[in-house]
């Protein structure tokens, strides 16, 4: 992306939240961006509103594009009734992905791969249709989509004071977007029993986090993302389409948390197994 779309990308961002809303100053996103490469805490957001929270992700994600070039898809944040509560907010929030953040099952990564490293449980689906933006159910999403990947996201909360994040700060440092892990792809099925045993296994599923030794280290089911966790693709499409973004073929959607935000420790390995959800295989991450 040039300078020059880079530019007018976050001054629609901005606009469309209206002249009023305060957000991070460009100097004050440089220096999110450089102690985000160093992997150091950077100054902590604290108190934004929706509208700076939105200001802010686009100047700080402006950068990264600058940086990484290719957005490769989108990743909603506190989808999760538990991580809500967490950072003390009742709604979602998205960010971007890059390119260069989604690893291959099974790779090693350090231990300390941020400022505030963490992992989770999550899963990755893969847009086979724009047509996506427009859809309301699960079932209308399961629909326009070709892959449902197991994954392990690595979050980083970037900051010097974490618990000070609310919703519209989390937002502001593109909801921790770094790394993560990706497992074997599950095609999304063409007969209609089958598609309907992969939604209602989405659903149903127990969400399982352990150490390589089989110690369960968290544990969640589908519906604990808002009933259904493709409900995090309806919602993504809605808020994309008030900053006048979509989502486009090939894109890769984090759709959130199934188990607690846990901080990696060197020699941990993480498994990820998802028991109910059909043709599903367990995905793993080794830290360093």
């Amino acid at each position: 992306m040039t300078a020059k779309n880079t530019l007018a990308v976050v001054a629609l961002a901005i606009a469309s939240f209206g002249a009023q809303a305060t957000c991070l100053t460009d100097a004050q996103a440089s220096a999110m961006m450089d102690k985000w490469i160093e992997k150091l805490p950077a100054d902590t957001p604290e108190g934004l509103s929706e509208a700076d929270g939105a200001c802010s992700r686009a100047k700080f994600t402006a950068l990264l594009e600058l940086r990484f070039d290719n957005v490769i898809g989108y990743k909603a944040g506190l989808t999760n009734p538990a991580v809500q509560k967490r950072f003390n907010y009742d709604k979602p929030v998205w960010g971007k992905l890059f390119d260069s953040m989604v690893l291959e099952n099974g790779a090693e990564v350090e231990a300390a791969f941020g400022a505030r490293p963490l992992f989770e449980a999550d899963l990755l689906v893969r847009v086979k249709s724009e047509a996506i933006n427009q859809a309301k159910t699960p079932m209308e999403v399961l629909l326009l989509l070709d892959q449902v990947i197991p994954f392990i996201e690595l979050p980083d909360l970037v900051v010097q004071a974490p618990g000070k994040l609310n919703g519209p700060g989390i937002s502001a440092i593109n909801v921790g977007a770094r790394l993560g892990v990706a497992g074997k792809p599950i095609p999304v099925p063409a007969t209609r029993a089958e598609i309907y045993a992969l939604h209602d296994g989405l659903r149903d599923m127990t969400v399982t986090l352990s150490d390589g030794g089989g110690a369960t280290l968290g544990q969640g089911k589908g519906s604990d993302i808002l009933g259904h966790p493709l409900n995090a693709v309806v919602w993504l499409a809605e808020a994309l389409a008030k900053e006048g973004l979509a989502m486009k073929a090939g894109d890769l959607i984090s759709l959130g948390s199934f188990s607690p935000l846990l901080p990696p420790k060197a020699g941990l390995k993480a498994v990820v197994t998802y028991s109910g959800l059909p043709d599903a295989q367990a995905v793993s991450v080794q830290f360093k």
